[in-house]
């Protein structure tokens, strides 16, 4: 069988299904509003406020193998927080932190300039004389929300937050999938390299 894979960039106010079940009045945006390749669904999510890279496929297996935490593929975030984190928090962040019922894993944290990224729609809204950071965060694990709760745990508020890489372990190499030539809204089909090596974690 020859499965799907697709990268894409979801911008800010989408949901990462094909369809918007909250029966409001005024339905949300939606993956079918940018992909129209049936059968495919997000490996993972990203809530309806944050940006940046998701992996589609109909490919069950590889779904489970990347979104299980036991695999521990690693997942990596820029990351907009209110005011400018001290060296405490960010080896609090690095090292772990509690949130509600559990304690998150170690994590890779670092400060960063300010990524070059087209303005959010609608912008960010900034406090006025309160500073911002911009900083690099690298999970192996996807709970809900857990970024937010994490910056939020340790005094810093998220404001803004962009996937921007999915790792692939193979042993012990880990290819980036990016965002690579990809803008909010675009998606493409992984290049022949990318395909191969999503089929053999798929094999294992």
């Amino acid at each position: 069988m020859e499965y799907k894979y697709i990268l894409f960039y979801k911008p800010y106010g989408v949901l990462c299904q094909f369809t918007d079940n909250s029966n409001t009045d005024r339905p949300r945006s939606t993956l079918k509003d940018y992909i129209s390749i049936p059968g495919v669904y997000s490996v993972g999510r990203l809530d309806l406020d944050s940006e940046g890279l998701l992996l589609l496929t109909d490919d069950g297996i590889l779904k489970h193998r990347l979104s299980d935490r036991k695999f521990a593929h690693p997942r990596t975030y820029w990351v907009q927080v209110e005011r400018i984190p001290d060296s405490e928090a960010l080896a609090k962040l690095a090292k772990g932190v509690e949130i509600k019922d559990y304690r998150t894993r170690q994590a890779k944290v670092k400060k960063i300039a300010e990524p070059i990224l087209l303005p959010r729609n609608p912008p960010v809204r900034y406090r006025k004389n309160v500073p911002t950071c911009w900083l690099e965060i690298t999970l192996t694990e996807g709970r809900n929300r857990q970024v937010r709760r994490m910056t939020a745990a340790v005094g810093y508020p998220t404001l803004r937050l962009v996937r921007i890489a999915i790792g692939i372990k193979d042993g012990k190499t880990t290819t980036q999938l990016s965002l690579e030539n990809l803008q909010p809204g675009q998606w493409r089909y992984v290049n022949l390299a990318e395909k191969k090596l999503l089929e053999k974690l798929s094999c294992k």
